[in-house]
C-alpha cells in the first residue's frame, strides 16, 4: 500500500502593522520592486503585496504605538527575512531604487552574504544568500 500524499506548505506570507498602509505598500513598490493590485477596506487598511512569488500582508493599525519593529524589542532582529538567488544584483537595484539600506551588503560568519533594508515603519528587511563560509 502506497504512502497517503502528506500535506505541504507552500508558500508563507508575513504580516506587518503599518501607520499608512497606502503609503506603505508604495515604498515597497518604488523601493523594494513589490507590486500590488488593490486595497481592501474604506478606508485602505490591508493590502498584499508580491514579488517573485513571495507574500508579504501590510495591514494598517488604528494607534501607530503598535508598530513595533522587532529590532526595538531585540537588537538587530529582522522583521522579514528573504533568501534571494543574487544578494550583490538586488542590493544594486535596491540602491538604484532609492531603498534605505540598513545595512550594507556583507559576509556572515553564519554563511551568508546580506544587506538590510528598512520600511517606512522601521521594520528591517534582510536578503540573504547562503554561500560558504
Amino acid at each position: 500500500m502506497a504512502d497517503p500524499i502528506k500535506p505541504q506548505l507552500k508558500a508563507t506570507a508575513p504580516v506587518l502593522l503599518v501607520k499608512d498602509v497606502v503609503a506603505a505598500a508604495n515604498h515597497y513598490r518604488d523601493a523594494m520592486g513589490f507590486r500590488y493590485e488593490k486595497f481592501w477596506g474604506e478606508p485602505a487598511a490591508f493590502v498584499m503585496l508580491q514579488r517573485d512569488g513571495l507574500s508579504v500582508m501590510l495591514r494598517q493599525v488604528e494607534d501607530p504605538k503598535h508598530v513595533v519593529p522587532n529590532w526595538t524589542v531585540v537588537d538587530k532582529l529582522w522583521d522579514i527575512y528573504f533568501w534571494v538567488s543574487d544578494a550583490d544584483a538586488l542590493h544594486a537595484e535596491f540602491v538604484a531604487r532609492g531603498a534605505k539600506i540598513d545595512y550594507e551588503l556583507c559576509n556572515q560568519p553564519y554563511g551568508c552574504r546580506e544587506f538590510g533594508t528598512q520600511d517606512l515603519d522601521g521594520h528591517d528587511i534582510g536578503f540573504g544568500q547562503a554561500i560558504k563560509p
